[in-house]
């Protein structure tokens, strides 16, 4: 068991946390980076819209980002997963599964979200790969390709403008009876947008890269790529532990410090924004240790 002490913790290793270190450590704080290991993009073979490192492996940018952060001797990497944090009078507790403890005046969330994968098979060996959350990320590399959009609604309706700019060959597969309305069909019409409401059984592929969705009735789509709007969970138990207000969609809510509903606990990166991209959990971690890093200036003065 250890107890350590810390001007910040910083939960969660990946871009988010690893440039509020960066942050944090050029200023001489003293900081605990707690990570588990298993960055959401993990199964991700390229990362894009990065500007200098676009095209490069998400593991390969993390792991130069960690050497870097490594060399500032203030800023120490912990191994382990955050099962509780709790707030005291002084600051704050963390408590990992390794059963190690760790307090510190401030505390970073860059903790991240658990994308929840449908019951299909085939879904989670390409997610990532083939099926692929953003067009922002991945648009360009499948750009006039046979596309897929798994989705239904409002939701599906908006996502299919921004992928319609990527290719005309588009397909909405809603995996049941649709409750898109009647304008919304037509619209989707007009613009030349297919929609397949049959029930998906599998997704056949090889080595995560789509070959076709085959459907319960025994028909099948090919495809080269598939964008789904899955849902997702929080990492840790911000809301249950510490009190940090939520939004309706799920997300840590913050305001343009990157500071929650609790005093002394900030967010940054995918746990707060839908905008799920490198570049935005780079800018919103290092957004976020110089703005902890000022309150604790200002505390001690």
């Amino acid at each position: 068991m250890e107890n350590k002490n810390f001007d910040v913790i910083i939960i969660g290793g990946s871009y988010a946390g690893l440039s509020a270190g960066m942050a944090l450590g050029r200023s001489l704080r003293n900081v605990a980076i707690i990570d588990s290991g298993k960055p959401c993009n993990r199964q991700t073979p390229h990362s894009h819209n990065f500007i200098t490192h676009d095209g490069r492996p998400p593991k390969e940018i993390a792991g130069l980002a960690r050497e870097q952060v490594e060399k500032y001797n203030t800023v120490k990497f912990y191994p382990g997963t955050v099962i509780k944090t709790k707030k005291t009078p002084e600051g704050f507790k963390v408590e990992t599964d390794t059963h190690d403890f760790f307090y510190a005046k401030k505390l970073i969330l860059a903790s991240g979200v658990k994308d929840i994968m449908p019951e299909i098979p085939g879904f989670a060996e390409c997610w990532g790969i083939s099926v692929l959350h953003c067009p922002y990320c991945h648009g360009y590399e499948v750009k006039n390709e046979t596309t897929g959009i798994l989705s239904d609604g409002d939701m599906a309706f908006d996502f299919s403008k921004l992928v319609f700019n990527m290719t005309k060959d588009l397909t909405l597969l809603t995996n049941g009876n649709s409750v898109l309305t009647n304008e919304q069909i037509e619209k989707l019409k007009q613009n030349t947008i297919s929609l397949n409401e049959n029930e998906i059984d599998k997704i056949e592929h090889t080595d995560g890269y789509i070959q076709k969705v085959v459907f319960k009735d025994g028909t099948f789509l090919p495809l080269k790529a598939l964008y789904a709007k899955i849902p997702f969970q929080q990492n840790i138990n911000i809301s249950e532990d510490l009190g940090c207000e939520m939004t309706e969609q799920g997300f840590v809510k913050v305001d343009f410090m990157q500071k929650t509903s609790i005093p002394g606990v900030f967010a940054c990166g995918d746990n707060v924004t839908m905008m799920r991209s490198v570049a935005n959990a780079v800018a919103q971690g290092n957004f976020a240790g110089a703005v902890a890093n000022k309150e604790l200036a200002d505390e001690a003065f």
